[in-house]
């Protein structure tokens, strides 16, 4: 059986299927990593999974940035400054994986880990709470 990192409670969710969605598919990433971690094999798939990491995040950032503007939520900018910066981070991960400067599997999935739940509680939650007050019922 797979070992995961974090399980997805109500308490992640920001209401909006279409993010909780997309936010359990990074979950089940990081679940993926440290499933690889705790059986010695992180570094088999690190790069893969840092590279759809990247990929998938950017998806998922033009949604939410999307609905921002769409929905003229008031700390737009500064979410988006958050996501520009963990993108940056990641960015800067992988291309030390790709020039072998680093072993990063425990660091890159604790910032991963960290990164995303604080992510989700806080700054996600606010556009969440924002769009509710303003009944936005669907995305």
């Amino acid at each position: 059986m797979a070992k995961k990192l974090i399980n997805w409670t109500e308490r992640y969710s920001i209401f909006y299927d279409e993010i909780d969605e997309q936010h359990k598919k990074l979950i089940d990433m990081i679940n993926e990593l440290y499933d690889s971690f705790s059986r010695g094999k992180a570094n088999e798939i690190l790069e893969e999974i840092i590279l759809r990491m990247i990929k998938y995040t950017d998806y998922h950032f033009k949604v939410e940035e999307k609905y921002f503007s769409k929905y003229s939520f008031s700390d737009e900018k500064a979410h988006i400054k958050e996501h520009e910066k963990f993108v940056s981070e990641v960015n800067k991960f992988y291309n030390d994986l790709k020039n072998k400067n680093i072993n990063l599997s425990y660091e890159v999935m604790n910032f991963l880990r960290n990164w995303l739940l604080k992510h989700i509680l806080v700054s996600d939650k606010k556009y969440s709470e924002e769009f509710k007050l303003n009944n936005i019922k669907e995305l």
